[in-house]
């Protein structure tokens, strides 16, 4: 989640100007004599240059970033390049455009899927066969008749629920590894995108069976030399003559940055394994923007290229869509098709604009990045150089009911099997009626508000944002929406049983009950000590006594220990989850103990066990108990579902 650090000082270094293109002018009528229209976009360097100065320095200071690195490409060249602050704080290494380089995480998947594209276009790969062609382990068939085909894969529509344990495993066999930890397939493929890391890594290990080499050696070879890409690799670790060039990541900023080590995730490398300098990245979106050529050199036919950037799946036709591999955007007007990556550490987004033939890279190696790279960096580049008109958004109807849209959501990225699916508890997106201009709504969530107003027929525009969210009807009901920003997500409405809000006082509950419980019993024997009149607990209120301390003490350190383990998500990350594996055994026995506790609320009361405020406690912590394991249940937080 995103979050504001201290501000700190950071120094500004590191400069590197390419030749920008000539500032271009358009004419509107003929003969020359139509005033100049000028050309949208950047097209001044010097100009750009304070810009990108003035926002970086601005973002870094507030977000405590270390080092950052930026890259701006036009007209098939480079236009500007620049690095900002530190590569390594320590050793007062500066941040270097061409040499430096970053983790570029999830835009590594864009490497992955012009890799897929040049084997569609030898014939090798079809983009709509079942998968299971390519593979040495077989996809279920667990929905008959409707494979899981390559177009799927990269349009994250194959219906894989998503998993993150293990996501940063260091083991070395792949296939097996996709074998061994394949995720559940939760919908029928092509009905709602859900961003899939292993659908992604799955693409790689295709492409390698596909091609007879290791996915990191094919892109090399096919296109990182020929793009001249000299400072990226997607090895793990890096080649030796790049290891010097890496960036240090680093958890947090300020006086003392906090270094991380090199994040490994080899299984799943091709999904988000790869490092580049700026000005590397810059070659490759410039072979992008001309649809496959850099340097008088192709990577692919411009035919392929087209194909890969046409829109192919969208959850409404009024918002962005999936290309094959890119995502489009549309911000202020402005259509873009691109990729964000994030590692731990690292924060990255790349954004393509056709139209201008312009693009943009830009990257941060600090984790408080994340707050600056997905959002405001490119919110602001691009409404400083495509400026519109501030216009209030319109087109539905202000009195119109709202109830069908209102309800708790969550993204449908999420595991629906597993234990991860605690991961989401307490992150649903809210939609409410806006209190202060009818017809409005607020969509909360743990990042905030935001306010949308109608647009259209189940459409809503932000209210001050580029964003769009669009609602789908079930019966008479929504029973999803989805935002423009994030074409491949969908919010899936929250049945009430499962929602924050009762999670929330279930759990709230069940805990101060289990605390009241365990400090009864020392406040009974301190109680029964000075005050000879209050009579020892003996027989069945005794022993139920004793089962209601067990689960309750059961109960609030599962809760601890679930509070530790979360705390730790980078070991989660890694498989490492010895801690998360002790939580879920505590959770079990705390449901074991319920049933006993259960059985002992009703004997105690028919047995009259015990005075009257003593069966009216023990009751109340029994139920509390089940409301606790009903939450528990919910999230698969029961056994070992991992």
């Amino acid at each position: 989640m995103r979050r504001l650090t201290a501000a700190a000082a950071l120094l500004v270094i590191g400069i590197s100007v390419a030749p920008a293109a000539a500032p271009a002018q358009g004419a509107e009528g003929g003969g020359g004599s139509a005033p100049a229209r000028a050309r949208p976009g950047p097209t001044d360097t010097v100009e750009l240059a304070a810009f990108l100065d003035g926002l970086m320095s601005a973002e870094m200071k507030e977000h405590d970033v270390v080092g950052a690195t930026v890259a701006v490409v036009r007209d098939g060249k480079p236009m500007y390049s620049k690095g900002y602050g530190w590569a390594d704080f320590e050793k007062r290494v500066p941040v270097d455009p061409a040499t430096t380089l970053f983790r570029i995480g999830s835009i590594t998947k864009l490497f992955t899927w012009t890799a897929v594209m040049q084997l569609v276009e030898e014939g090798k790969i079809d983009l709509d066969a079942d998968i299971n062609t390519y593979l040495d382990f077989q996809i279920p068939d667990t929905y008959p008749g409707r494979p899981i085909t390559m177009r799927h894969l990269m349009t994250h529509t194959p219906g894989f629920e998503d998993r993150g344990f293990g996501l940063f495993s260091s083991s070395e066999n792949r296939g097996a590894y996709l074998a061994g930890n394949m995720p559940a397939r939760v919908r029928p493929p092509g009905t709602y995108a859900a961003y899939s890391n292993y659908g992604a890594a799955l693409a790689g290990y295709i492409v390698g069976r596909v091609s007879g080499q290791p996915w990191e050696s094919y892109v090399r070879q096919h296109i990182l030399e020929p793009l001249g890409m000299e400072q990226a690799a997607m090895e793990q670790p890096l080649p030796d003559d790049l290891a010097d060039d890496m960036s240090v990541g680093y958890a947090k900023g300020g006086g003392s940055p906090n270094a991380k080590s090199f994040e490994m995730l080899v299984p799943m490398a091709p999904a988000g394994s790869g490092s580049a300098s700026a000005e590397a990245m810059g070659h490759f979106m410039i072979a992008q923007l001309q649809d496959g050529e850099y340097g008088g050199r192709r990577i692919m036919a411009d035919s392929t290229a087209r194909l890969m950037h046409s829109p192919q799946f969208a959850h409404d036709p009024r918002l962005p869509a999936m290309d094959l591999g890119f995502y489009e955007q549309d911000m202020h007007g402005v259509h873009m098709i691109g990729h964000g990556g994030d590692t731990g550490w690292f924060h990255s987004n790349l954004a393509l604009v056709p139209a201008d033939s312009l693009g943009i890279f830009v990257s941060f190696n600090t984790a408080s990045g994340g707050e600056i790279s997905f959002g405001p960096f490119l919110d602001r580049f691009v409404e400083h150089y495509w400026p519109v008109p501030a216009t209030a958004p319109g087109g539905g109807d202000a009195s119109a009911d709202l109830s069908p849209y209102v309800g708790e959501y969550e993204f449908d990225r999420m595991s629906y099997t597993t234990a991860e699916k605690a991961m989401g508890l307490f992150s649903k997106i809210t939609v409410a009626p806006d209190p202060d201009i009818p017809g409005d709504l607020v969509v909360s969530s743990a990042l905030g508000k935001d306010y949308f107003a109608p647009a259209g027929k189940h459409l809503f525009h932000q209210v001050e944002g580029p964003w769009k969210v669009a609602f789908r009807m079930d019966g008479d009901r929504a029973g999803h929406f989805f935002i423009s920003g994030v074409p491949f997500m969908a919010a899936e409405r929250v049945p009430w049983y499962r929602g924050d809000t009762l999670s929330r006082v279930l759990l709230g509950i069940g805990a101060f009950l289990f605390l009241t419980a365990l400090l009864a019993a020392p406040a009974r024997w301190l109680l029964r000590k000075r005050f000879s009149g209050i009579e020892p607990l003996t027989g069945k209120a005794r022993t139920a006594r004793r089962v209601e301390l067990l689960a309750s003490a059961l109960g609030l350190a599962s809760l601890v220990v679930f509070g530790m383990a979360f705390g730790d998500v980078q070991n989660l990350l890694k498989g490492e989850g010895g801690l998360f594996r002790a939580a879920l055994t505590l959770t079990t026995l705390t449901a074991a103990a319920t049933l006993p506790l259960i059985w002992y609320a009703i004997d105690v009361w028919r047995h009259r066990a015990g005075d009257l405020w003593a069966r009216i406690h023990y009751t109340a912590v029994t139920l509390g108990a089940v409301g606790f394991v009903w939450v528990l249940y919910q999230f698969n937080l029961l056994g070992w579902r991992l």
